[in-house]
């Protein structure tokens, strides 16, 4: 005669049902959350705004005119003033810049404007996340522009 063992433990088709069924519930909850801008995308969001304003700084060389990249915060937008082109951010990033009031004669308004000389008005942006800040500044002297990590 034969002693029945009593063993513990899960089949292998109660743990792939139990598997099945956490899967099922991941797929329908987390669509839900929230999803931030990450660190990786606030950096391409700053790249892409300096070669914004680099291509403007070039067009008013270029060009010989005045040309300005307009700041809308209130949008979250940034506008190039030679090409027309509009950067839209998302929402969850923190937007801010801080700007001339004047530049030259003329107030400066809204925009960071480059002079045909190269030369600007000059001003900083700053984009954030939680934890992260990164400053895109553009010299007054030169025009030129860097990116730069922000204090939070």
């Amino acid at each position: 005669m034969m002693a029945e063992r009593d063993e513990a433990g899960f089949t292998l088709l109660e743990m792939v049902c139990a598997l099945a069924v956490i899967a099922l519930l991941l797929a329908t909850v987390l669509p839900a959350f929230p999803r931030g801008t990450s660190r990786p995308q606030l950096e391409a969001y700053a790249l892409k705004t300096a070669a914004m304003l680099k291509a403007d700084r070039n067009a008013a060389i270029r060009r010989e005119t005045k040309v300005a990249t307009e700041l809308n915060t209130a949008a979250w937008s940034v506008r190039s003033g030679a090409s027309g082109e509009v950067l839209q951010l998302p929402r969850d990033v923190g937007f801010r810049a801080l700007i001339a009031n004047q530049c030259g004669a003329q107030s400066a308004g809204t925009s960071i404007q480059f002079l045909p000389s190269g030369m600007s008005c000059g001003g900083t942006i700053y984009l954030s996340r939680p934890g992260t800040t990164l400053e895109i500044r553009v010299t007054w002297l030169t025009g030129g522009v860097e990116i730069v990590p922000g204090s939070s």
